[in-house]
């Protein structure tokens, strides 16, 4: 049982006891007994539903020099993150029921904190993503730029049978929305002319490369019914179209990452390399509008986009050179809920954008993203008055290189549950996790 501490749901925010038993919560209220239960003493520090990192990349199989779902479990457990949805881009991708199933029985012995996983989309499988919907995939990846692992990007017939055929499930297909195309045209342009400094790489691809793909999907989705889900959304204008297909009854959503509502494209002069992501960074108003949409809902959720590469690869001095993307699992809700201190958001609106909501797209409400009977007992129990400073050398994750290297977050992590289980207590324990299948593959068993 967790006694004494505040807790935090979407809706509210009060005192109480949280008591679980058989890895479920049995009940939420004051003055609760343990029941020879352990006791967990929360006085002063906040209980969240434990965060849902809906997008990770832990390189699990093929890539491990990179990260391994050990060390990437290990980040998130620490994080207060208690389920994570992991990327299919690994070797070989997941691209049928069989590959699916094989990547489950790799990951599940790592597994410090419970996780789902994505199928990817392109042309060779559209036909085959209803199976592995019913398998257990949480939803499918379509990258439609160039990414780790040379994913080809799925033709618009594909997309559309695609969403077409996964309807009547709903399972989210999440897109990498940029316009390869544009962006190996805008590339080339760039390099012409004999950059490599770090900004080149923003210039290379521009917005249109985001919101012409947005706006493509997002016709698509209209007119299949499907549903589509856009990550990592960089600009104000990718966004409000979003909105706007969703008020003409689209069903569209898009999630957002620390790393835009903290940093924008200036910020490349300073980080070189570890500042490298797709999309890139983008203009303060950019930031701005993204910030509007945490507060008016435009954005549904909030990911990590947990992506390593070596620490070697990361610090090169020619930007064309440098593998994009960094680790972020482990800073994903201390940065969220330091923007709580400063402002910028509320702990209610920070459990809906990383628990709740998460749980609700991917088919896994009935027992993640909130505190309530009779879902699974994860917790993150966080302290928000003792401040830190993020040092990339005290985090869990196989490369330690990190662009928010010395930010100071107002939110430290002092228990970490999963169904009950302690996962963390400053310092990371034993595995605990347990694949988590969504409520489409459920009823289809």
């Amino acid at each position: 049982m967790v006694s004494g501490g505040t807790v935090v749901t979407p809706d509210s925010v009060f005192k109480a006891d949280v008591l679980v038993t058989g890895g479920r919560v049995a009940k939420v209220g004051r003055n609760l007994m343990a029941g020879g239960a352990s006791v967990l003493d929360a006085t002063g520090l906040f209980v969240l539903p434990g965060a849902i990192d809906g997008h990770v990349h832990m390189r699990d199989p093929g890539l491990t020099e990179k990260e391994d779902f050990s060390s990437g479990t290990a980040a998130a457990a620490a994080g207060g993150v208690t389920t994570v949805l992991e990327m299919p881009n690994t070797l070989p991708p997941v691209e049928s029921v069989q590959r699916l199933l094989e990547k489950k029985e790799v990951l599940s012995p790592k597994a410090i904190v419970d996780f789902g996983l994505y199928a990817v989309l392109y042309d060779g499988n559209a036909s085959r993503v209803v199976g592995m919907a019913m398998a257990g995939a949480v939803g499918f990846k379509a990258f439609m730029g160039p990414t780790t692992g040379n994913i080809p990007p799925p033709s618009d017939a594909s997309i559309f049978e695609s969403l077409s055929a996964l309807k009547a499930l709903g399972v989210p297909t999440a897109f990498h929305a940029e316009n390869q195309s544009m962006i190996t045209y805008y590339t080339n342009k760039v390099k012409a002319t004999g950059r490599m400094d770090p900004k080149a790489h923003c210039d290379a691809r521009p917005p249109i490369c985001e919101t012409e793909a947005v706006n493509r999907v997002c016709f698509l989705a209209s007119k299949s019914g499907g549903k589509a889900h856009f990550v990592h959304i960089s600009t104000g204008e990718a966004m409000r179209l979003v909105e706007e297909h969703r008020a003409r009854g689209a069903a569209v959503t898009c999630e957002t990452n620390p790393q835009y509502l903290s940093m924008t494209e200036e910020d490349m002069a300073r980080l070189g390399g570890l500042g490298k992501i797709n999309p890139p960074l983008r203009t303060e108003a950019d930031q701005n509008a993204l910030w509007d949409g945490v507060a008016n809902g435009a954005v549904e959720c909030i990911g990590s986009d947990h992506a390593p590469h070596l620490v070697s690869e990361k610090l090169g001095t020619n930007i064309w050179d440098v593998p994009s993307g960094f680790i972020g699992v482990e800073t994903l809700l201390p940065i969220m809920l330091d923007f709580v201190s400063r402002g910028k958001t509320s702990l209610q609106r920070v459990v809906t954008l990383l628990s709740r909501n998460p749980a609700r797209l991917y088919g896994i409400a009935e027992r993640k993203g909130e505190i309530k009977e009779g879902a699974d007992g994860d917790l993150a129990i966080v302290d928000l008055t003792q401040e830190r400073i993020i040092r990339a050398e005290l985090l869990h994750s196989k490369q330690k290189v990190t662009p928010f290297e010395g930010r100071k977050v107002r939110a430290t992590i002092i228990h970490t549950i999963v169904r009950g289980n302690v996962v963390y207590d400053g310092e990371v324990l034993a595995p605990a996790g347990e694949w988590v299948k969504p409520r489409w593959a459920d009823s289809a068993a």
